[in-house]
């Protein structure tokens, strides 16, 4: 009797309360082109308190059927580092819970990993194509935008960064080059963020390649809460936060160099504020009120990272 074919490829949907969300994924997950015995779907839990449970079992005679891994500590990156543990694929293919994908996105995000017999490539990174189906304020779409690294599949740019909604990579790096920060990215209801980028960035410095593939194309739904000005201004602060938290550990030229480049902008916002709602745009005055937080988050970590009190210190 012929011998099971291995499992190339495994699927990892980390989830925090958004059952309705996730539902919508998992369904533009079946009837993918890789055929069904050669990847696995795992949907990780992450202390869910909303019907995710049911969602996933709500999918049971899809091909391949999504597992459901409940991961108890809390934050993205424990759910990214227990999928790694969970993995029975040669490649990880990392997505949000509320990207809508092609049929043949899984076979295109790992179609350059299985052929990299090389080892060269760390990473594979998609576009990522965001949608906003409550509509979006013209102060906020600026900041959402496909990626568009290169036209074609191939190495990206020094500077180009793939999102964590759409990325892959050879398991064995993980045991080469170490796991997910836990100290960086969302715990609960925290914006923080930067474990793919410091992930990407460490797979850069070992002298691996960051590829790109823009057929590799997922949406990414941006819903009526992420476009509400409170959440875009606790995002931007958390965002500037993450960028210290990323970068500043042990690297004293960024942090003094970062702090004051900051404190200019949080001071040119502070003027900007006022002179457009004189002048009634208050379009450019809601987006100087994003950039001033941003840069208020900068400093608030850099400050903390001093004092001794941040996690990055």
């Amino acid at each position: 009797m012929p011998a099971d074919p291995p499992c190339l490829v495994t699927v990892a949907i980390p989830t925090y309360n958004r059952a309705p969300i996730l539902r919508q994924t998992l369904a533009t997950l079946a009837g993918q082109t890789l055929p069904a015995d050669r990847w696995e779907l795992l949907v990780i839990d992450n202390r869910s308190t909303d019907d995710t449970a049911a969602v996933v079992a709500a999918f049971g005679g899809a091909s391949p059927a999504p597992r459901y891994v409940l991961e108890s500590e809390q934050g993205l990156n424990h759910a990214r580092n227990r999928a790694i543990a969970e993995a029975r694929g040669q490649v990880i293919v990392f997505g949000d819970d509320d990207i809508l994908v092609r049929p043949d996105w899984v076979e295109r995000m790992s179609a350059p990993l299985l052929a990299d017999e090389a080892g060269r490539i760390g990473a594979l990174g998609g576009e990522v194509i965001p949608i906003f189906p409550d509509g979006v304020p013209d102060y906020v779409k600026i900041w959402h935008r496909p990626l568009r690294f290169r036209p074609d599949l191939g190495p990206a740019g020094a500077r180009a960064m793939p999102m964590g909604a759409n990325v892959a990579f050879p398991r064995d790096v993980f045991a080469r080059h170490g796991m997910f920060r836990a100290d960086l990215d969302r715990k609960g209801g925290s914006l923080l963020s930067g474990g793919d980028s410091e992930m990407i960035q460490r797979l850069r410095h070992a002298g691996l390649e960051i590829w790109f593939c823009p057929e590799a194309e997922v949406q990414h739904q941006m819903p009526a809460s992420r476009m509400a000005f409170r959440y875009v201004a606790r995002h931007a602060f958390d965002n500037g936060r993450s960028a210290v938290l990323e970068r500043g550990r042990n690297s004293p030229g960024f942090l003094i160099g970062r702090f004051f480049a900051n404190l200019l902008k949080l001071l040119a916002q502070v003027l900007l504020v006022p002179l457009s709602a004189i002048t009634l745009q208050f379009t450019a005055m809601r987006r100087a009120v994003v950039r001033g937080v941003r840069a208020a988050g900068y400093l608030y970590e850099i400050l903390r990272i001093a004092s001794g009190r941040s996690t990055a210190a």
